[in-house]
């Protein structure tokens, strides 16, 4: 199981809270996707926080304008802006999961 989170304190709790209920139900792979991430502080505090309670991030997804475009546009992201910078990290992942065999 995979918790998206957001580099806020809100959201990085309650994706620990989400990770600590899978290990619970016995989920073999457990971890956090970074979303919306603007810079390198960002990504560093979402590091930090993942590293202080045992957990693996295992993608990071970039902040991008074209997804809000793409959703004022009626359109997939996928479609709207398939070479966006999120859309490129998000297809990267999911081949990753894919392709890892145990997602």
């Amino acid at each position: 199981m995979y918790a998206v989170v957001e580099p806020y304190y809100k959201s990085l709790e309650t994706g620990r809270r989400m990770s600590v209920l899978a290990k619970d139900l016995g989920l073999e792979r457990v971890g956090l996707i970074a979303n919306k991430i603007r810079d390198a502080h960002e990504r560093a505090a979402v590091e930090e926080f993942a590293q202080l309670h045992g957990l693996e991030i295992v993608g990071v997804i970039p902040f991008d304008e074209r997804l809000p475009d793409a959703e004022r546009a009626q359109q997939a992201p996928l479609d709207f802006a398939p070479n966006s910078p999120a859309v490129r990290a998000i297809t990267q992942l999911a081949q990753e999961v894919a392709s890892d065999g145990r997602a």
